[in-house]
């Protein structure tokens, strides 16, 4: 089994010489966004899962880099629309591209990037392409399905903490999910082993999407990678805060309301004074336990896998990682 590093470098290497291909491509201010947007690194982690799944049954990744391409190409164009939509500055510390070019070049070079997902999954060796597609395009249209529920939410004061999972489950668990069952698929692996797979990354997607929601107020500027507290000033239904209400005295739920019905506000002094009912509520706490939750049932899924120790080491050291665990 190879390292992280070395399969991470073979995809960034791959990466980079289609990136040159595209830049090449006119109108140059189609394909600029599109280089600037995947050049702005990243862990990368959805295309190393996909390759870290192959690896687990072949040894030549070089027949999964252009599903790996596909899947981390796609997850870029969410990313570029989901910012133009929640109107963000900052993604991984660099301008996001509707800041940096437009916000109309940003949407046409991201429906591209949607366009070229499916060029580099076309290109696959294996022979069961069909499947693929299909697990590809049900991903696509699940994570639309995730931002429309996630967008119906900010009208929405009746969300539940179950209908929240149920959203974050399409808007970023089931990409997550996908990654590491395309790897089984390319690689020709036991219909059992794609969907062990694919549970393991769905769970881990919801634990990671909890961590990301609980970095965005509780973490820093650095391991975040964008501005803090943007979901507390945009009235996000989030776990923390869906607990928060849930878990509100009269006064603090007071509090909260107020916060959430101003129109009128100065960010700062709102991000505080709702992290400091957060803080009072433990609500890190009961965040960090429902992570816990999440991450124990992809371990299940994970000793499932009928595949050896030694093979899967690497997976097991990949999702530590991504949750940021030391075992």
């Amino acid at each position: 089994m190879n390292s992280f590093e070395f399969l991470f470098n073979s995809f960034t290497g791959k990466l980079n010489a289609e990136l040159d291909q595209l830049a090449r491509r006119k109108p140059q201010l189609l394909y600029e966004p599109i280089c600037y947007s995947l050049e702005m690194g990243g862990k990368r982690i959805r295309p190393i899962l996909l390759l870290i799944a192959y690896e687990l049954y072949r040894s030549d990744i070089e027949k999964a880099i252009n599903a790996a391409i596909a899947i981390e190409v796609f997850h870029n164009f969410t990313l570029l629309h989901d910012d133009i939509m929640d109107n963000a500055r900052l993604r991984r510390n660099k301008e996001t591209v509707h800041v940096k070019y437009s916000e109309n070049t940003a949407i046409l070079s991201g429906d591209a990037m949607s366009i070229l997902s499916y060029e580099f999954l076309s290109k696959s060796e294996a022979g069961n392409l069909e499947q693929q597609l299909k697990l590809f395009t049900q991903t696509a249209l699940q994570i639309c399905e995730g931002q429309q529920l996630d967008m119906d939410f900010e009208s929405n004061p009746s969300v539940t903490i179950p209908d929240y999972i149920e959203m974050i489950g399409l808007k970023t668990a089931v990409l997550l999910a996908a990654s590491l069952k395309m790897g089984a698929l390319v690689a020709n692996a036991p219909e059992y082993d794609s969907e062990c797979l694919y549970n393991i990354g769905y769970n881990l997607g919801l634990a990671f999407q909890l961590q990301d929601d609980l970095l965005d107020t509780f973490g820093t500027k650095e391991e975040f990678g964008k501005n803090l507290g943007g979901d507390i000033v945009s009235n996000k239904k989030t776990f923390l805060l869906l607990s928060a209400l849930q878990l509100a005295d009269k006064e603090q739920r007071t509090e909260l309301n107020k916060w959430l019905s101003a129109t009128e506000f100065d960010k700062e002094e709102k991000i505080a004074c709702m992290k400091k009912i957060f803080s009072e509520l433990n609500i890190e706490k009961v965040t960090l336990q429902q992570i816990d939750y999440y991450y124990n049932k992809s371990m299940e899924q994970f000793e499932k896998l009928p595949v050896s120790p030694e093979k899967k080491s690497i997976l097991l050291e990949t999702v530590n990682k991504l949750m940021k665990r030391k075992s």
